[in-house]
């Protein structure tokens, strides 16, 4: 799903608050990681059926939230306490959903049921945290300018200083008092961090530190719920250190939930993408495994050398498992991988994503071509394929070729 499919979404609806008087339409628990990860959750308890209803409940109860937020978060488990806690974190991601007209809330008895209206968007959003992010920031600015004060916000994003800072959260708090029922600055400013901070992200500008300017460039790390992960470790690498040095100090990925959990993810989407989309077949053609199910998700830069890469789809493909325990890794030893198979692998995964991302398949847009530059990028030690036009699959094959022939 592209930006303009989002936008021409955001578009067949009115945000404006002052009709809406929705105070929650965005929330303190409605980070990109968490309305990805809630979203997630959302869509392995409905499965392939749109139709199927759920209540915040059901969704904090499900034996796979349950084993996700518990390891993520080190949150108790939500069958057990902290009730109000986890009403927050689901329910204020899912209130956001359904005031974007993504899914939509029926009040039956004292609590709302909710049933998917977009599964197409809904699905990209559980996708990946960029996705999510992506999302957000085009969510945030078409409330904004719904509401009519979008205008302070670039205003604020101009000037970078103190006064406009303080005229800024002054105003959003007035303004939120004044159409909504929420009526006391302290939540108001909880909410304008998640409000601001994204925009500013997007836009490479300050936002907002504890309630006060920030003193720097506001950036992705800052804005999620659960900030330390790999890449954000990798990105305080010491000047002389190497990428491959700097990453032996760090802590295994085995032991990085958040981690785990984007592989999983990854994987499982894969999986469900090839086997709706593609028939479940191999991405590498072989008459020998014609009528074998691609069971296998298979990295083609292993996650254990590769952790910062581990959980794109750009990296992963659809493998059947002779194909991936006798050719990928040889005499089904997966800690060796195959070179000459490794290119293969690389050569079908080019062709997969360019026909994904040029409309040639059946189904939604689910790659990214930066995304498979710095798979290619990391994985082979360069930083030559961010120099490829955008979506020059001739150009990423050329230069691949050097590297293995």
């Amino acid at each position: 799903m592209d930006n303009a499919a989002i936008q021409s979404f955001l578009e067949e609806h009115d945000y404006d608050v002052r009709k809406t008087h929705n105070g929650r339409w965005i929330d303190q628990k409605c980070t990109m990681d968490v309305v990805c990860l809630v979203s997630d959750c959302i869509m392995e308890y409905t499965g392939n059926k749109s139709d199927k209803t759920f209540t915040v409940n059901d969704i904090w109860h499900s034996d796979y939230t349950v084993e996700n937020v518990q390891q993520i978060f080190s949150k108790p488990n939500p069958t057990e306490k902290a009730s109000n806690e986890y009403d927050k974190y689901f329910g204020q991601p899912i209130k956001l959903l359904d005031a974007a007209g993504i899914i939509c809330g029926e009040k039956i008895g004292r609590q709302y049921t909710y049933t998917i209206v977009n599964k197409e968007l809904l699905e990209y959003i559980s996708f990946r945290e960029r996705n999510s992010y992506n999302f957000l920031c085009l969510y945030i600015e078409k409330v904004l300018k719904d509401s009519g004060i979008y205008k302070i916000f670039e205003f604020f994003f101009r000037l970078q200083d103190k006064n406009s800072f303080k005229n800024l959260k002054e105003a959003y708090t007035k303004f939120t008092i004044n159409n909504t029922p929420i009526n006391g600055a302290t939540e108001c400013g909880r909410i304008f961090t998640k409000v601001l901070n994204p925009l500013a992200c997007k836009y490479k500008k300050r936002g907002t530190y504890r309630g006060h300017l920030s003193k720097d460039i506001i950036t992705q790390d800052m804005i999620m719920y659960n900030q330390r992960n790999w890449r954000d470790v990798l990105s305080e690498k010491p000047k002389e250190m190497t990428r491959c040095d700097y990453e032996i100090t760090l802590p295994s990925p085995d032991g990085d939930y958040m981690t785990a959990y984007r592989i999983k993810r990854a994987k499982r989407n894969l999986r469900r993408y090839n086997d709706s989309y593609r028939g479940g077949k191999t991405e590498i053609y072989d008459e020998r495994h014609i009528i074998d199910r691609a069971s296998q998700m298979h990295h083609i830069f292993p996650s254990s050398d590769f952790p910062t890469i581990a959980d794109y789809l750009e990296n992963l493909i659809a493998l059947t498992p002779t194909q991936h325990y006798s050719y990928a890794h040889p005499n089904n030893n997966t800690k060796y991988v195959d070179l000459d198979y490794q290119y293969l692998c690389l050569i079908e995964k080019t062709g997969t994503i360019r026909d994904n991302l040029l409309g040639r398949t059946e189904g939604p847009v689910i790659y990214d071509f930066n995304s498979y530059q710095t798979v290619l990028n990391t994985g082979l030690n360069t930083e030559e394929f961010y120099e490829v036009h955008e979506m020059d699959f001739a150009e990423i094959l050329a230069r691949l070729e050097k590297y293995f022939v």
